[in-house]
């Protein structure tokens, strides 16, 4: 279920495809419909985040957030992952859908010690498993601290690919896309293209490229 509610937000963000809507992959009275919105986090609005919509969200697909929301809270042990991919669902989810006159569930506090504190390996991990949250208007706090460690995170990536750690490059080069100076030796634009042909089998890699294209116009 999650493999194709990525792929039907990768598609929308290429243009391709039937009109998203995301209650139509993801349908409420579905049992793990909730789940796979968690888990997905901010990218299960995504295609509400492009300029020209397809379709305009709707009350349905307010509905499907709200039960995710509401079933997946982080608990008191959570880990800043977890927080951040519920705050970042939470902030896309006002940012892009309707007003139905319900207050949406408030975005939990979410650390950010660890942006200046990990170590660029650890780093690159957690910040390849935020990738979510790389959309215009989300997380832009936690967006202009990780700009500040560009040079770490683009080391990340050149590690990722190497590796042929398809999804963590995926991931790292989507957030890259977002920052305003990345180095040019990086050749990110090559490097995503490579990703994609690589681990584009992989619908959560071609979600993230996609993505970087769509909104940066990073990746050809």
């Amino acid at each position: 279920m999650i493999a194709d509610a990525a792929t039907g937000v990768a598609l929308a963000l290429r243009g391709e495809g039937d009109p998203y809507a995301l209650s139509g992959i993801l349908r409420q009275e579905d049992a793990l419909a909730p789940a796979a919105v968690r888990v997905l986090g901010a990218d299960a609005l995504a295609p509400y985040a492009m300029e020209q919509r397809a379709a305009p969200a709707g009350a349905e697909d307010a509905a499907v957030v709200r039960q995710a929301l509401a079933t997946y809270p982080p608990g008191a042990d959570a880990s800043e992952v977890s927080v951040w991919t519920y705050r970042g669902l939470a902030e896309a989810a006002r940012a892009f859908l309707p007003g139905d006159g319900q207050p949406w569930p408030p975005a939990p506090a979410a650390g950010t010690g660890w942006v200046g504190t990990d170590p660029w390996p650890r780093l690159s991990h957690r910040v390849s498993q935020l990738a979510a949250l790389a959309l215009p208007q989300v997380a832009p706090g936690l967006a202009e601290q990780l700009a500040a460690r560009t040079d770490d995170l683009a080391r990340g990536f050149v590690r990722a690919v190497r590796r042929r750690d398809w999804p963590q490059a995926a991931g790292l080069g989507r957030w890259l896309a977002r920052f305003p100076e990345v180095p040019q030796t990086l050749g990110l634009d090559s490097g995503l293209a490579f990703v994609r042909q690589m681990g584009g089998a992989d619908p959560r890699v071609a979600l993230h490229v996609a993505a970087a294209q769509r909104f940066h116009g990073r990746g050809w």
